[in-house]
């Protein structure tokens, strides 16, 4: 009970049927001619948004996975050629990266309304692109000032990738419990976040239409955004920033595969948060990692590094990355250490 708890303000609204609220919300921010940002599969909703919204709302759907600073430039020209004053983005962690990267370069405020269980709405946190490497970094000025969730707008979310993206949730909510600057606020968080993405995503697979599993569903990654935002990461997250910066690989789905691995390696050093998860999969603290295998697969997402495509012969170059700048973890990171669990991922043998 010795620690500093940070919390990042936003304004969220949770419910069915919410997006209706869109316009009140971007009046509430004085926001006259806003940018709607989204990716070109999701266009229909930012018509969506710009007919409720109304007039003055422009229309940018040129997001790209991993933000890289090819879209930032088109987003940037687009908000000078429209005088946006204001930003608006709707889809999932392509579209909430690239309004995080508008709004570090030209301050605008951003409401966010996710269609997926990625988290990043709720977080300081941006992450761009460049040259082929992934670049994090935190400002409070990209952190979404109102977030709207609203369960209906996940409900065409396909299966499978419902459930990478909530194995993407549950991520930041494991991590966040070993954390170096963690909190007993946090933890209880984050204990609930896994409990609620556990029981809800299965459903989702087999009834995707179920809304209470929806709504369970975007309630844990709700929390699992606030961990994310309020405390640091560790080995799970830099090495699923290198291969997806570093290697193109998706962004959820190596979450789903890289998750089982990383808590293998840290499970000996970290003894209170596999406790916690263990409370939240009902099971106790050795089997975590090959339950959390388990409930992947049974999720329809990806196991194996090799099925998205990662070549074995850069599992070296992507340790290399890995340990170019140091970090916290609570198990030492050595180069040996990370190719290991690398290849284990790559294979997807239980762990």
């Amino acid at each position: 009970m010795n620690f500093t708890c940070e919390q990042n303000a936003s304004r969220v609204i949770f419910g069915a049927g919410k997006l209706s609220v869109l316009a009140a919300e971007v009046a509430l921010l004085g926001f006259r001619n806003p940018v709607i940002i989204s990716t070109p599969g999701h266009r229909d909703l930012a018509v969506r948004a710009q007919q409720l919204i109304g007039t003055g709302a422009s229309i940018f759907d040129g997001a790209i996975m991993h933000v890289p600073t090819g879209s930032i430039s088109a987003a940037l020209a687009h908000v000078a050629q429209h005088g946006n004053d204001g930003c608006v983005c709707i889809g999932g962690s392509t579209t909430v990266g690239l309004a995080k990267a508008v709004a570090l370069e030209t301050g605008l405020k951003i409401i966010a309304v996710p269609t997926t269980y990625a988290g990043s709405e709720m977080t300081p946190i941006w992450g761009i692109t460049r040259d082929g490497v992934k670049l994090t970094g935190r400002d409070n000025k990209v952190q979404p000032r109102t977030v709207i969730y609203d369960p209906e707008l996940t409900l065409t979310l396909p299966p499978q990738i419902s459930g990478a993206s909530g194995i993407n949730a549950m991520a930041h909510s494991v991590e966040a419990l070993y954390a170096e600057n963690r909190n007993p606020v946090i933890s209880l968080l984050c204990e609930a976040s896994i409990s609620a993405l556990a029981a809800s995503l299965p459903v989702i697979v087999q009834s995707p239409r179920d809304m209470a599993a929806r709504t369970q569903a975007l309630y844990g990654s709700w929390l699992a955004g606030i961990a994310l935002g309020a405390v640091g990461m560790a080995i799970h997250h830099k090495l699923c920033h290198v291969l997806g910066g570093s290697f193109s690989l998706p962004h959820a789905e190596v979450h789903s595969v890289m998750l089982p691995y990383s808590v293998a390696y840290n499970r000996d050093h970290a003894p209170e948060a596999l406790s916690a998860i263990a409370r939240a999969l009902n099971t106790d603290s050795a089997s975590v990692p090959g339950i959390l295998h388990d409930l992947v697969a049974s999720v329809g997402a990806p196991t194996a590094l090799k099925t998205l495509g990662m070549q074995q012969g850069d599992l070296h170059k992507a340790a290399e990355i890995a340990l170019a700048k140091p970090y916290y973890n609570p198990r030492e990171v050595t180069f040996q250490g990370v190719l290991d669990l690398l290849t284990c991922a790559w294979a997807g043998t239980r762990p």
